[in-house]
């Protein structure tokens, strides 16, 4: 039995990277086995094997490259493959429940203490489930009020108006109908209490539903 964990380190900031590695040295049972700075890499080195967990970031640059959670997506979905611990400093609820429908064993914010980045790492390597306490303090509240919750494609569809996209570009982004686009909307509106695409990403922001 191999005692010792293999990790993977996903972030396109290098100082980030030297710095968890610093950090995770200090671990007998760790070994930083490899580094990636895009989400692209992360999946094309997590697919070679030999890595036990992926401490994922969700944001790599500016650009249309992959997002975390679609990395997290391919590095789960493939047989045998890693586990993968998100570490951001995102903790909105499009990107918690992104990283989570993509498999994320765990989610930890980036100024987490070491220990308990430690004790996650352990935690997501014996295929466990591994939240910062705020993180499920949110996915708790979104169960006891699942009524007034927004659904993961109210989200998405949300944190694209947040950006500036028209409801033609995010039918087309999304691949849904204009149609279907309004009735998210419609329904955003309701649950959120307000009748504006403005007054609904303001609301959102400050609930930090959504990033901005």
């Amino acid at each position: 039995m191999n005692d010792v964990i293999r990790l993977l380190l996903a972030d396109d900031h290098p100082v980030v990277r030297a710095g968890l590695r610093a950090v995770l040295d200090t671990e007998p049972d760790f070994r930083v086995a490899g580094e990636a700075a895009t989400a692209e890499e992360a999946v094309t080195l997590a697919a070679a094997g030999g890595f036990d967990v992926v401490l994922m970031d969700l944001q790599f640059g500016p650009g249309p490259g992959m997002h975390g959670s679609e990395a997290t997506a391919a590095i789960t979905g493939a047989e045998g493959g890693p586990r993968v611990l998100v570490l951001t400093t995102y903790d909105s609820d499009a990107d918690i429940l992104a990283a989570v429908e993509a498999g994320a064993s765990g989610y930890l914010l980036k100024d987490a203490p070491p220990q308990e980045l430690a004790a996650a790492v352990r935690t997501a390597a014996a295929g466990r489930s591994a939240l910062a306490p705020s993180v499920a303090h949110r996915l708790m509240d979104r169960m006891r009020t699942p009524a007034e919750a927004l659904t993961r494609r109210e989200l998405e569809v949300l944190q694209l108006v947040g950006e500036g996209l028209s409801n033609l570009q995010i039918s087309k982004k999304l691949f849904l109908s204009q149609a279907t686009v309004k009735s998210h909307l419609v329904h955003i509106y309701a649950k959120l209490g307000v009748d504006s695409r403005t007054s609904a990403v303001a609301a959102a922001t400050a609930r930090r539903l959504i990033r901005r």
